[in-house]
């Protein structure tokens, strides 16, 4: 793959995810353990950056949540995160870890909002200025947003990546679920070394 036709997109890399005291950590936590999430996703950014697009796709809400719509229309994951006072704008809970802190290498993608960051967000415009052909994604949870945004981007055209050493869902068995039986029908699942290695410059 040609470095300047890829890009890697980290989902919801967030404080309310991936640090102790986030509105969601304890049900993420062990496979973040597990998995090395964290210190995999940002070996992998350092090692991307500068080689092919690094995006990093927060979720944000207004703090009252206005802009998620009325109470009860969404589902059970929506009403989860309102519940729990998560992704909540100028809150700690909201922000890029430091781990994976934007730099001017980075984009920031605005507006995500649903599962499928393509749906609410200017994603595909980004992708399609920078002229991406490949494209690779890790974040949280694997079988949710991550699969969620894949599965859209398949869909438009993109060859799709999973980097499964960069992912956490909420067990190893929807991790191995996403893994095995339905990233292989739409692309390829490798580690971020894996990814990186068929890179050309």
């Amino acid at each position: 793959m040609k470095a300047k036709e890829t890009a890697i997109v980290f989902i919801e890399f967030q404080n309310d995810f991936c640090k102790e005291g986030g509105a969601l950590y304890e049900g993420v936590k062990e496979q973040i353990k597990a998995q090395n999430t964290i210190a995999n996703a940002a070996d992998c950014i350092q090692k991307a950056r500068g080689r092919c697009l690094t995006l990093l796709v927060p979720i944000v809400f207004e703090p009252e949540y206005g802009d998620m719509g009325c109470e009860g229309v969404l589902g059970p994951i929506h009403n989860n995160v309102v519940k729990t006072r998560a992704f909540r704008k100028g809150t700690w809970g909201a922000e890029i870890i430091d781990e994976l802190k934007p730099t001017e290498k980075d984009i920031v993608i605005e507006g995500k909002r649903t599962l499928d960051a393509f749906h609410s967000s200017n994603i595909d415009f980004i992708l399609r200025v920078y002229g991406i052909k490949n494209v690779a994604f890790c974040g949280f949870l694997t079988n949710v947003c991550v699969e969620g945004t894949a599965r859209s981007a398949y869909d438009k055209g993109y060859k799709v990546f999973l980097l499964k050493d960069c992912c956490a869902a909420l067990s190893e068995e929807e991790q191995k679920y996403v893994e095995e039986k339905f990233f292989p029908y739409i692309g390829e699942v490798l580690t971020h070394d894996e990814f990186l290695s068929r890179l050309e410059d």
